[in-house]
């Protein structure tokens, strides 16, 4: 009998956590090939985005149908406090937040803050987000990343846009 009661407290615990979490289509991803692409196709680690003359953004381990930028347009030269801008589907947040990065032209980290949701993140729709940066006392051409939030830290599930664009 204790037994039965152990198994039923499992499987209630169990749909309570499916339901807070919003279902299964938003479950937290496993090492593997990247859900959304079909078994078929291979799936690439870095891929140009739209372009804007010759500069172009950069996508690892991720495309436009996980996150699309409005602002700022690669290679856009921006003052040192600028707005980012765009969406991105629910599971590139964790905890309504993901972390965005600025580097300078060496690749040293110049800024690293949160970008938090503008809406419901727990969904398998697009959920916008906009944030100010400031990267006072820096010049030149710099990357901006928007990495997605990755709990587990393994370095399978990172996933990425870089945007080229130069600080004025």
């Amino acid at each position: 009998m204790r037994i039965l009661f152990t198994i039923f407290i499992a499987v209630i615990a169990f749909a309570a956590g499916v339901w807070y979490m919003g279902g299964f289509d938003t479950a937290p991803q496993f090492p593997g090939p990247d859900m959304d692409t079909p078994a078929t196709n291979t799936p690439s680690t870095d891929t140009p985005a739209t372009s804007t003359a010759a500069v172009q953004a950069t996508y690892h381990n991720a495309d436009a149908d996980k996150i699309q930028v409005s602002t700022p347009k690669p290679g856009a030269m921006l003052a040192s406090t600028f707005t980012v801008s765009g969406k991105a589907v629910g599971n590139w947040y964790f905890e309504a937040s993901f972390p965005l990065e600025v580097l300078d032209a060496n690749g040293t980290s110049l800024k690293m803050m949160p970008v938090q949701a503008q809406g419901d993140w727990m969904t398998s729709a697009f959920v916008p987000f906009s944030v100010e940066v400031s990267v006072p006392n820096y010049h030149g051409k710099a990357t901006l990343i928007l990495h997605n939030d990755n709990p587990s830290g393994m370095p399978e599930n990172e996933a990425s846009i870089s945007i080229p664009i130069t600080i004025q």
